[in-house]
């Protein structure tokens, strides 16, 4: 059974088939589904899917495209939220600065509010970083009081296989989705074969961005779980049950879940 440790189930391209996914995931070899939050409004609605159904669980928090949610109020929620006993995660948080807005500076204090609420409540994170590296590794370091001990998850990285290094030697997983699938992923195929250990690697889809080839440029889903699962196995030359039950016990182990 594989264990998806990032998508999006609440995203409004989900809105006729939510059920027939989600009820349909064991049959397809899904045991468990972390759905990650980027907003207040996913906080919540993340939590109610988690509630609904026994194999879905919640990561809280806000996505730094929505950076400027941040408040006392809204950390207040936030803190309340990770309470839950289906939220296992602070989360997606990081920094993005691919577009101009929300401005840096936002991003950064909502980006290490959230590290230090994540270590205060004992949960880890799900990074988010995207044309931020060097921004975001040092927010990590450098967070007052110091980096969640539970640490977490950089989400569907995509930076060298120096930085990675750096992340693992800090006891962070790597996120690995559909990406690795394509044709043109070659470097990031180079470091998941000789720089990622197995045991730091977790699965995702990003659901319902990133499908893996195949089904590159449509709605994802974690039934392509799989296609990603093969992809690494051939990568590394082992079984895929191997990289399935590896990545899952990565997670357990992360998330808390049984």
């Amino acid at each position: 059974m594989i264990f998806e440790s990032h998508a999006h189930y609440d995203d409004e391209a989900f809105l006729e088939d939510r059920d027939e996914l989600l009820s349909g995931m064991e049959a397809h070899g899904i045991s468990h589904v972390v759905n990650i939050a980027c907003s207040i409004a996913s906080t919540k609605s993340s939590l109610a899917l988690a509630h609904q159904y026994p194999h879905v669980y919640a990561a809280v928090g806000i996505h730094p495209e929505h950076a400027e949610e941040y408040s006392e109020e809204s950390m207040a929620m936030i803190r309340e939220a990770g309470r839950d006993p289906k939220a296992v995660a602070i989360g997606e948080i990081g920094l993005d600065y691919h577009w101009p807005e929300p401005g840096r500076e936002i991003q950064k204090v909502c980006f290490r509010e959230q590290l230090i609420l994540a270590r205060k409540e004992h949960l880890p994170v799900v990074i988010h970083s995207r044309d931020a590296a060097q921004d975001t590794l040092e927010m990590i370091r450098t967070v007052p009081g110091g980096m969640p001990e539970r640490r977490g998850v950089i989400h569907c990285f995509s930076y060298s296989k120096e930085i990675a290094e750096e992340y693992i030697k800090m006891g962070f997983y790597i996120g690995i989705g559909g990406v690795v699938t394509f044709d043109n992923a070659k470097k990031l195929q180079a470091m998941v074969k000789d720089t990622l250990p197995l045991d730091k690697i977790l699965l995702e889809t990003d659901s319902p961005y990133l499908a893996p080839t195949p089904h590159r440029g449509k709605r994802n889903c974690s039934w392509y779980l799989p296609l990603i699962a093969e992809k690494i196995a051939a990568l590394k030359e082992i079984p895929v049950e191997q990289v399935m039950e590896v990545t899952a016990q990565n997670a357990k182990t992360l998330f808390d879940c049984k």
